[in-house]
């Protein structure tokens, strides 16, 4: 298992990141927290040095096993596992299932995900949206809410930052901290909004003819080979734009989909998504797990060129 990737579980099979317990079916809230790893709370503790208690300050334990999570001030407001479930449950309605949730770094950061009740076809494809929650027990980040489109064929992640239409909602960790989540409530009303924005963006993005050498053109910039590179990163460099050319030239999920945006910014996505890369960093899988909710950097930036050449 991955240094980062402390606990989680997954539905049906393996993800892409090869970690975490697997079940046969999405588990209600209950049954999530636990194969999950998240039936656990956050204490807070007082901080003390040998000169005596630190004012304005608190430590965020684990409190099964006294794990420490980070250092906080007095203002910060402890969002436990089980209000995050709570939250998803009551958003969600009755019954709903969750098909990935688990623990990073030792527990400092947790994350959840379930899957949107409704399903959108652009393109003739199917599109699901899924909400992801995760949240930060170290001090480091705040709250976050995020509506996350899967391509369903072949598991790639199509969360554009659309101008048009927000895909997240976040809050901090003080204040009515429960009453900010329940304000999280407008995220449905986002999800709706973006992804209705998505699929009009998806239809113009098909409608975008592109010839073969635009294609490339527009894999020289994703990838660009720096002046005075060395022989080797050039090498790597060509390999992995070749990868990308064979996604978008080869791939037999996005053949009939035309020579167009769409298929380029799909064929991005599966090389952003679920290709190997030249150097595994030790942080690699926990990275491009957190891109699935946070967005891609890349994607965005296929997304913004095309736009701009249009």
């Amino acid at each position: 298992m991955a240094a980062n990737v402390e606990t989680m579980f997954s539905v049906r099979e393996t993800p892409w990141h090869g970690l975490g317990t697997i079940v046969a079916e999405a588990p209600a809230s209950k049954d999530a927290l636990r194969l999950a790893g998240l039936d656990w709370k956050v204490t807070q503790k007082e901080i003390y040095t040998k000169e005596g208690k630190i004012d304005g300050y608190k430590a965020n334990v684990r409190d099964i096993d006294g794990q420490f999570l980070g250092v906080v001030t007095d203002r910060y407001k402890v969002v436990q596992n089980t209000e995050a479930f709570a939250f998803t449950d009551e958003l969600l309605g009755q019954g709903v299932k969750y098909e990935t949730a688990g623990s990073l770094q030792n527990g400092r950061k947790v994350w959840l995900l379930a899957k949107l009740p409704s399903e959108f076809v652009v393109a003739g494809e199917r599109i699901s949206p899924y909400l992801v929650f995760s949240n930060a027990h170290d001090g480091s980040g705040a709250v976050r809410v995020a509506v996350t489109p899967i391509r369903v064929c072949c598991n790639n992640t199509l969360n554009l930052a659309l101008d048009a239409a927000r895909r997240s909602f976040s809050m901090v960790h003080t204040g009515n901290v429960k009453g900010k989540i329940q304000e999280a409530r407008q995220t449905l009303f986002l999800a709706d909004q973006y992804m209705e924005k998505l699929g009009m963006e998806f239809e113009r993005l098909r409608r975008r003819k592109i010839t073969e050498r635009q294609a490339r053109e527009y894999i020289e910039t994703l990838l660009p080979i720096e002046s005075g590179a060395s022989p080797v990163t050039v090498r790597n460099v060509k390999k992995l734009r070749d990868d990308m050319a064979a996604r978008y030239f080869d791939a037999p999920d996005l053949k009939g989909l035309g020579n167009n945006v769409y298929r380029f910014i799909n064929a991005v996505s599966d090389f952003a998504t679920h290709a190997a890369p030249i150097r595994r960093t030790k942080n690699y899988k926990e990275n491009l797990f957190m891109k699935t909710y946070e967005g891609n950097p890349m994607i965005d930036r296929a997304y913004q060129m095309t736009r701009d050449a249009a």
